[in-house]
C-alpha cells in the first residue's frame, strides 16, 4: 500500500478522540503489515514534530512508527533525516526507561533506540522473539528447521513440529552475561535494570549456543536468527 497523498492532512487529524483510528490508518498507509516503503520515510518529519511537541499526537505511537521506519534506513536516508532521528532518539530513550510493565512495548522501544542509533540488524524486528518466547531457525549443519524455545516453554531446541506432544529436545547453553559482546551486554544490562528479567534471560539464550537434536551440530543462536530474517 502507498501512503496517503496528503500526509499533512492525515497527521493533522491527531489530537482528538479518534486518535486510535487515525494511527491505525497511518500504519496501514505507511507501514502496512510492518513493511517500510520509500515513501514511509516522508512521515519522519511529522513523527519528529509530535515527539518535540510541535504537533498533536502520542509520542510513544510516533516513536514506535518512526523506529520501524528508521530500522530500514540506508546511509542516504540516515543523512537526509538526521535531524528528525536526532530528535526522536532521546524521547525513545526516555520512553524505554519508563517501560517497566509491558514486555512487548519494552522490546519494541529497545528496537527503536537501536534504530535511531543506526543499528540495522537487531533493530529490524529480530528482538521480538524475546517476548514471544521462541525463535525459528535452521540448523547450519543439517538444515533442519528448529524452534529455539525459552521462557514459559522451558529451555530447549525442539526438532520439527514444536507443537507435537513429545518433541525431541536438546538443552540450550545460555551465554554468561559477563562474556557477552558490547551490544548484547548493553541490551542485557538495560533489560535487567528495567526489571525485565525474562527479556534479560532470553538475551542469554539468543546470544548463547544450541545443539541440533537431529544431527548434534552445535551453533550460535544469534547467527542463525540473523540469517533467518
Amino acid at each position: 500500500m502507498r501512503p496517503s497523498d496528503d500526509l499533512a492532512a492525515a497527521f493533522a487529524r491527531l489530537g482528538g478522540e479518534e486518535d486510535g483510528q487515525v494511527w491505525s490508518e497511518l500504519w496501514d498507509d505507511l507501514c502496512h503489515q510492518g513493511s517500510v516503503y520509500e515513501d514511509s520515510f516522508l512521515a519522519l518529519p511529522y513523527l519528529a514534530a509530535i515527539v518535540t511537541g510541535g504537533a498533536p499526537g502520542a509520542p510513544q505511537d510516533a516513536v514506535l512508527m518512526a523506529g520501524l521506519i528508521a530500522s530500514a534506513a540506508d546511509d542516504e536516508h540516515s543523512a537526509r533525516y538526521a535531524a528528525e532521528i536526532n530528535a526522536l532518539l532521546p524521547v525513545a530513550r526516555h520512553l524505554l526507561d519508563a517501560a517497566t510493565d509491558d514486555r512487548p512495548t519494552f522490546v519494541y522501544l529497545l528496537q527503536c533506540v537501536l534504530a535511531f542509533e543506526g543499528e540495522r540488524v537487531w533493530s529490524a524486528g529480530r528482538l521480538e522473539g524475546l517476548f514471544e518466547g521462541e525463535y525459528e531457525v535452521d540448523c547450519p549443519t543439517c538444515a533442519s528447521s528448529l524452534f529455539i524455545a525459552f521462557g514459559d516453554h522451558g529451555s530447549f531446541a525442539p526438532s520439527g513440529d514444536h507443537a507435537t506432544a513429545d518433541p525431541v529436545k536438546a538443552a540450550l547453553l545460555p551465554a554468561d552475561p559477563a562474556t557477552l559482546d558490547a551490544m548484547p551486554a548493553r541490551l542485557h544490562r538495560t533489560a535487567t535494570e528495567a526489571g525485565h528479567e525474562e527479556v534479560a534471560r532470553g538475551l542469554t539464550y539468543l546470544f548463547g549456543r544450541a545443539t541440533c537434536p537431529d544431527c548434534a551440530g552445535d551453533f550460535v543462536v544469534s547467527q542463525q536468527v540473523e540469517e533467518s530474517h
